[in-house]
């Protein structure tokens, strides 16, 4: 038995092209594996927990619960729209979860991996509260980007523990955050490095995941903060003033989504996650590897539960070949920028899986998702698929299935192409293998000239469409878990209930097939209709780019209280333990200061020295990844990339910028 899972989708806001990666392919996979007579569960849910639903929902005037309300049941029409059919589809605010995460919670106090511990944290003395996660803001203290409470969203990606971030400031307000001393509760990270070390090696999944967990438990494990300041949330036994954090909470949903999925199915959720009967495959996006690969099968320890078996990681999305991002309006939203539209669900399905290898990145460009349907779903699969099924129907009606063998061959070489692809989570791969069997189709039927062999010997025509149709019968066994929908109306006309077929189906030619009238499978997609969506994207681009110009003006005596000079860098040396940091040693004419600076993904120490930069001189001092940063170094931010501003012309160190 296997039990796929799907990382929660957050219920705080619509499902984007970006969510995408991780439901279609994992909905494919179930498919193939059913296909194949495996016996799958497959269980996902909303997250309906964490500080950012609290917030958001604080600002709309709701409570948290009827923001969830409305989300949870938008990602239900996404992936009723989309085909993507879970056997249960929960929530983590609901009883039975809260009861699960609080039984696992207590197993792990007692076995003593919990302990309470007085921290610092940031408090907002304007608003009277503690400041978790998403209601703070800072700096991050690795390496120096603008981040969130919990996570370093712009720069290192690091996920932050309470009281870690830098120059805090309250999310809701704007105040300066000051911090206070309070009781919260830490879960033994550090007693799982020998365990974890141990677990990624025999860890099955994409390498991308495998990769990214080994490299960050090579490094000190620090204990985790398991406990927050909210009232919305898993309440912490024996503390009614704490919640669980949401990244404990969230993933014991694959747990108690497990557990009424098997009651549907009459099953026994305990030989899953207790006994270990069954392999569990978590499939994520790359963002949350720290998360899956890490906290949690430390916790599944813990508390004697069963560990996944695999973990596969998508690669990130990009808009138009720019990063993904809501705020910057590279975004494509599922509902009113596709669905809405009239677009096929079974085209989006398609680009998704076949645009690229699972664990590369995935650019979404309208022009592109043009070409792939014009050319490929319709000028291959259903051109092939339209031009038999038309001849056979209008010729023959029913069809003698007199096969040649070396069809049959294509087919067992499709079969294998797509089972191999499947076993490494190459979706791209198994696409590919039925659309060739396409491709092979389309060559048959041309070379056969059924068109002209019925002229005069109709026996040759029906034994050369027979030959045909049994590729078209094969094609949509095969094609089936990533076209659902098409292929479900193809099998109705020729006689085939496809959900019920299993793969060795597409080698069992029966005696006849009877074809009834054909349809086109897929609708052109038209110049004018990308040119309107091209259009749409690009005003909501601009209009988040005036967004960003509408910012906070400052006067001419504010700006004046900033020291900006041009300094000289006389040495410059990566920081340890960092891709991004360099430590700058900087002349201003006669005073030198250090900076730290995220620019060693940019430049080499050599090309750093002797260059002359933008430098803040009168900024508040701070250690970034332990190392003193007196001063800033300004530069130019092109896409993630930090581009350091320098002077036209050759100008005297220390001179001020005005």
């Amino acid at each position: 038995m296997k039990l796929v899972t799907c990382g929660l989708p957050y219920a705080n806001g619509k499902a984007h092209i970006g969510h995408l990666r991780t439901y279609i392919p994992a909905d494919v996979y179930v498919r193939y594996l059913r296909l194949r007579g495996e016996e799958v569960i497959f269980v996902c849910g909303s997250d309906s927990h964490g500080t950012p639903i609290v917030v958001n929902a604080e600002q709309q005037g709701l409570k948290p619960k009827e923001l969830v309300d409305i989300y949870h049941k938008h990602f239900q029409e996404i992936f009723k729209s989309l085909r993507v059919e879970f056997d249960f589809y929960g929530r983590t605010d609901s009883d039975y979860h809260h009861e699960r995460t609080r039984e696992i919670v207590k197993k792990m106090i007692e076995k003593g991996y919990v302990y309470p511990k007085e921290i610092e944290l940031a408090y907002c003395p304007n608003c009277e509260r503690f400041l978790p996660d998403r209601y703070v803001e800072g700096i991050c203290p690795y390496c120096g980007a603008e981040a969130r409470g919990d996570e370093c969203d712009q720069g290192c990606g690091r996920h932050l523990e309470p009281g870690e971030i830098l120059k805090p400031r309250c999310k809701i307000c704007g105040t300066p955050a000051i911090f206070k001393k309070q009781k919260h509760y830490f879960f033994k990270l550090s007693a799982f490095k020998d365990f974890l070390e141990d677990y990624l090696e025999k860890l099955k999944g994409t390498e991308n995941a495998l990769n990214y967990a080994k490299e960050w438990v090579r490094k000190e494990l620090k204990d985790w903060c398991i406990t927050r300041n909210l009232e919305w949330g898993v309440k912490f036994p024996g503390e009614e003033d704490l919640v669980v954090y949401v990244w404990v909470d969230a993933p014991i949903g694959y747990i108690s989504f497990t557990e009424k999925a098997c009651e549907k199915l009459g099953k026994d959720w305990r030989e899953i996650w207790i006994e270990g009967k069954a392999d569990i495959i978590h499939f994520i996006g790359l963002d949350i590897v720290y998360h899956h690969c890490i906290f949690w099968p430390a916790m599944l320890k813990a508390a004697d539960y069963a560990l996944p078996s695999a973990v596969v990681a998508s690669g990130m999305v990009k808009v138009e070949g720019k990063t993904f991002s809501k705020s910057r309006g590279y975004v494509v939203w599922v509902d009113e920028d596709y669905l809405n539209e009239g677009f096929d669900p079974d085209c989006l399905r398609y680009y998704v899986v076949n645009y690229t290898s699972h664990q590369k990145d995935l650019n979404f460009s309208w022009e592109v998702y043009k070409e792939k349907v014009n050319n490929e779903l319709i000028a291959t699969l259903g051109n092939f698929i339209y031009r038999v099924l038309h001849f056979a129907w209008r010729n023959f009606g029913e069809v003698k299935m007199n096969v040649d063998g070396e069809v049959i061959e294509q087919i067992r070489l499709a079969m294998n192409k797509i089972d191999e692809a499947i076993e490494k989570w190459e979706f791209k791969e198994a696409s590919d293998a039925f659309m060739e069997l396409a491709s092979y189709g389309n060559v048959y039927f041309q070379n056969a000239q059924p068109w002209e062999l019925i002229k005069n010997d109709p026996e040759s025509a029906e034994r050369a469409v027979a030959s045909c149709l049994a590729l078209v019968r094969a094609l949509t066994i095969l094609a089936y878990p990533v076209l659902p929908s098409t292929m479900e109306k193809i099998g109705k006309l020729i006689g085939l209930d496809v959900s019920k077929a299993k793969l060795e189906d597409a080698l069992k030619i029966p005696d006849k097939i009877k074809v009834e009238k054909p349809f086109v499978p897929f609708e052109k997609v038209e110049d004018e209709k990308i040119a309107k969506m091209e259009k749409k994207l690009k005003e909501r681009i601009e209009k988040a780019e005036k967004g960003v110009e509408k910012r906070e003006l400052v006067t001419i005596e504010e700006f004046g209280r900033l020291d900006i000079r041009i300094g000289k860098i006389i040495e410059a040396e990566k920081v340890k333990g960092s891709k991004k940091l360099m430590k700058l040693k900087i002349d201003l004419g006669g005073e030198v200061k250090q900076a730290v600076a995220g620019i060693a993904e940019n430049y080499s120490e050599e090309e750093l020295k002797g260059k002359l930069v933008v430098v803040l001189a009168n900024i508040k001092p701070a250690k970034i990844r332990g190392v003193d940063s007196e001063v800033m170094v300004l530069a130019a931010d092109v896409d993630g990339k930090a581009i350091l501003l320098t002077p036209e012309k050759e100008v005297p160190v220390g001179v001020k910028v005005r």
